[in-house]
């Protein structure tokens, strides 16, 4: 008996493959461009690692997740769980040919909601301030940091392509704050004055300078998403100043991002989760002694594994198929 998880990321698709003890039997990436160019099957990447019959629950995760607001059957949601696709960061249809992929396959499976202004769970003053909070990857993150952490109160920060925040309160996401309004990624980021401009201008769209807003404006870096992080760190390590600019100013907005959350968090934070390409990166820099030169050690910062995404989404398959209720306040409805 074994369950999967699946991280819709942006530049690839995660899968975990997990006991029924809650052992990660196996962990792979499929990358969005050879998807969709057909060069890799994620089915059969499957296929080869796991006997579909033995798979009792495969939790999922796809874009905004802005189209449901509870855990539900994969078969029971209109249009994969989504309002839109516009306005969502760089679009590559990698992710798409995956997800009609895995609907063709005989396995039970459910989808995670992303966090937004009708999501139930939230605080009623997130619901109020952002149409939405974060995609539904976050959520399998932020459990997959609760059984890693065993705490309650705590931010969760995960810091790859984009940078989003997570507020954990009682054990259930209070709210966060998404990629395109605090900290920077890698690749997207805040819209600022300047891109608001060149927006009502028509010189470029809300999605281009949403998908150029993050480290890579700073570091003077375009190109395939895939690669962005690569050269960003290469030049990194080749002593690059625009490069060291651009990640000293993602880390400064993200410990930004973390101060403003605990702010507004009623208990007293147990720490601070770091995950993603970035917040687990031990080199060319190591991303939680750089952002605790802000913190000077008032956090108890954890690392967690990159592949949270779709580790946390098995498990949450596997206590969904075991008869959990409620994720991190989401309601289950199976």
């Amino acid at each position: 008996m074994v369950f999967i998880g699946m991280d819709h990321g942006t530049t690839g698709i995660s899968f975990c493959i997990m006991s029924d003890g809650g052992d990660v039997i196996d962990v792979f990436k499929i990358g969005r461009e050879e998807s969709k160019d057909g060069l890799i099957s994620a089915s059969e990447e499957l296929k080869k690692r796991v006997d579909f019959s033995d798979v009792k629950l495969m939790a999922i995760t796809y874009a905004m997740g802005d189209g449901i607001n509870q855990i539900l059957p994969t078969d029971k949601v209109k249009n994969r769980g989504i309002l839109s696709i516009n306005g969502a960061g760089k679009v590559t249809g990698g992710g798409t040919s995956v997800f009609s992929e895995l609907e063709q396959l005989d396995i039970p499976s459910v989808m995670i909601p992303g966090l937004h202004k009708d999501s139930e769970s939230l605080d009623k003053l997130f619901r109020a301030a952002y149409s939405h909070q974060t995609s539904p990857e976050k959520v399998s993150i932020s459990y997959n940091a609760i059984k890693e952490t065993g705490w309650s109160n705590f931010i969760v920060a995960d810091i790859s392509s984009n940078s989003v925040d997570i507020l954990i309160e009682n054990g259930k996401i209070k709210g966060a704050v998404d990629a395109c309004l605090g900290a920077m990624g890698v690749v997207h980021g805040p819209l600022d004055l300047e891109m608001l401009r060149d927006i009502d201008e028509n010189d470029a769209s809300a999605n281009t300078c949403f998908s150029h807003a993050g480290a890579i404006k700073i570091a003077g870096i375009d190109g395939k998403v895939s690669n962005m992080k690569n050269q960003l760190l290469d030049n990194y390590r080749e002593g690059d100043e625009k490069a060291k600019l651009a990640i000293d100013t993602l880390i400064m907005t993200v410990a930004m991002e973390i101060a403003g959350l605990e702010i507004v968090c009623e208990n007293e934070i147990e720490g601070v989760v770091l995950t993603g390409s970035i917040g687990s990166a031990a080199e060319p820099f190591n991303f939680k002694d750089e952002i605790n030169k802000y913190f000077k050690d008032k956090y108890d910062l954890r690392i967690i594994s990159a592949e949270s995404g779709a580790i946390g989404a098995a498990q949450i398959a596997m206590d969904v198929y075991n008869g959990e209720k409620e994720i991190l306040g989401v309601k289950v409805n199976i």
